[in-house]
Order: C-alpha cells, then sequence, then structure tokens
C-alpha cells in the first residue's frame, strides 16, 4: 500500500486550495478513504472520510461546509476541496485507508 499526498502550500485567509492523495497497492474502490491532519503541538485528527462508491461523506464539524472530499475510482485518487480557509486551518495533511501505512503528508499554510 502506498499513499501520495500532494497540492499542499501557503495560501491567504479566505483561500483555497485542492489536495490530492494517489494510491496504489490495494483496490482503490473497495476502500472508505480519509484525510486527517496534525497541526503543530497538536495530535492528528480526522476530518474526512469517503466511502468506496464516493456516495456517503463524512465530515468534522470544523471543516463541514468549508471542505468536500471526492475520489476518482479510475485514477485511484481521493481529493480534498478546501475553500474559506483559516489560519487554524494549518497543518500538515495525510490521507489514510484502513490498515495502511501513513504517506508523507502535504504541508498547507494559511497566512492571515
Amino acid at each position: 500500500v502506498r499513499l501520495v499526498e500532494s497540492g499542499g502550500g501557503v495560501v491567504q485567509l479566505g483561500g483555497s486550495l485542492r489536495l490530492s492523495c494517489e494510491a496504489s497497492g490495494f483496490t482503490f474502490s473497495r476502500y472508505v478513504m480519509k484525510w486527517f491532519r496534525q497541526a503543530p503541538g497538536k495530535e492528528r485528527e480526522e476530518i474526512a472520510s469517503i466511502s468506496g462508491s464516493g456516495e456517503d461523506t463524512i465530515y468534522d464539524d470544523s471543516v463541514k461546509g468549508r471542505f468536500t472530499i471526492s475520489r476518482d475510482n479510475a485514477k485511484n485518487t481521493v481529493y480534498l476541496q478546501m475553500s474559506n480557509l483559516r489560519p487554524e486551518d494549518t497543518a500538515l495533511y495525510s490521507c489514510k485507508v484502513i490498515s495502511g501505512p501513513w504517506g508523507p503528508g502535504t504541508q498547507v499554510t494559511v497566512s492571515s
């Protein structure tokens, strides 16, 4: 199993970013995929998940209405569209599949 995140960067308050996570080594469409983030000095938190079909999604209250998780099973890729970004969204963002390893993550920094 391998997960590689990309799309992070520095963005201003209120801006948008789209993160991608390319997966390999397993039958992607059969598994729930999740996005996590870890801010400096804080524990890693789960912020969004999506079913294998893409029909069902769940969001943490902290991102609900601002972030959208989606997936393209033909490309073995899960996305996180982030809008109306806030300084408290600054963190290392990682995707995850159950029992799989953590990828390197992608850093998102929101400047005010």
